[in-house]
């Protein structure tokens, strides 16, 4: 069901950081469409995608402030989708965002999920292979093609460009730390659950000892209210000082190594093109792996049915890190 005469759009964005990440070839498609996009997400959203050339609103937490944040963006927006035509799109799956933008006033188009198709304009249908084996990535994909009424094509991987301004910003806060060069960042915390199963490897610790037995710097930048868990994780790493996603990004990137759980950082560092070993043990790697941006290195080691052994985990961290 393709849109007509698409002229800009206000896009809301996941209120994840590795589903984020993984909208980022849908949102290049549409705006090699020559579409104005307009995006709006959560408070760190600015930050993330300050590389990018588009308009990016952090939104409150209350439901009404947000409402008034979005009509504030819609005007934004070019003329033509002021007129009844369809002006927003949802990457989002839930019946809450849907009312929302209405409420502002916009008429977003997105998956018919929730029970929300009634308020979509146009509602568009959930890939059958979705319910298989479909990545996240490819399934915010289709739906930008399905809108711009294009046949079904791969999605290419997340590419997360950065600001000179976020490159220094973590060599400073590496200097702080005093990290060295050879530095190895762990990303021990995952936040949420998975049908009620903890995302986090429980290696992380022997493998930080190992790796600094091995005269490498074990680096770890926890985000908000993470710094008891990681600290707890690997008290012998080096403590990075709190960084916006930009500066968190560039630290990522210029790493030697970047091990972490199936969780945002993980995502993040295959965006900006860090060599990657991803760990998981609950959720399924077809649907939520991290894709390299750029030929970077990324390793996925177990999988839905059960956390890798140690030695596993060990064996693919020597081996990335003797081609790094």
């Amino acid at each position: 069901m393709a849109v007509p005469h698409l002229q800009s759009l206000l896009i809301r964005l996941p209120n994840h950081l590795g589903d984020a990440c993984m909208t980022l070839p849908a949102l290049d498609r549409l705006a090699a469409e020559g579409i104005a996009l307009v995006l709006a997400g959560r408070r760190w959203a600015p930050e993330l995608l300050a590389g990018r050339p588009w308009p990016v609103i952090g939104l409150p937490e209350r439901r009404l402030e947000r409402v008034a944040g979005l009509r504030r963006a819609r005007r934004q927006l070019a003329p033509q989708a002021l007129r009844g035509d369809t002006d927003a799109l949802l990457l989002t799956n839930s019946l809450s965002s849907a009312i929302e933008f209405r409420l502002a006033g916009l008429r977003p188009a997105g998956y018919a999920t929730d029970g929300r198709g009634w308020l979509l304009h146009p509602a568009i249908g959930v890939p059958p292979a979705w319910s298989a084996d479909m990545h996240t990535t490819q399934y915010y994909f289709h739906l930008a093609l399905a809108l711009l009424g294009q046949p079904p094509a791969p999605a290419p991987p997340p590419r997360l460009p950065l600001t000179e301004m976020a490159r220094q910003r973590a060599a400073a806060a590496l200097a702080r730390a005093g990290a060295g060069s050879r530095y190895v960042v762990l990303c021990p915390v995952a936040q949420g659950r998975h049908r009620g199963q903890a995302k986090c490897w429980d290696g992380f610790e022997r493998i930080g000892r190992a790796l600094l037995a091995d005269g490498l710097d074990i680096v770890l930048c926890p985000g908000p209210g993470e710094h008891a868990a990681a600290h707890a994780a690997v008290p012998q790493a080096r403590l990075i000082e709190p960084l916006d996603l930009g500066a968190f990004g560039a630290l990522l990137a210029r790493s030697r190594l970047v091990i972490a759980n199936d969780s945002g950082p993980g995502h993040l560092a295959a965006a900006v093109g860090a060599r990657l070993v991803g760990v998981f043990g609950v959720t399924d790697p077809r649907k939520t792996r991290p894709i390299g941006a750029g030929g970077a290195d990324v390793r996925i080691v177990g999988g839905k049915d059960g956390w890798p052994s140690y030695g596993e985990v060990a064996a693919t961290v020597a081996a990335a890190l003797v081609e790094a």
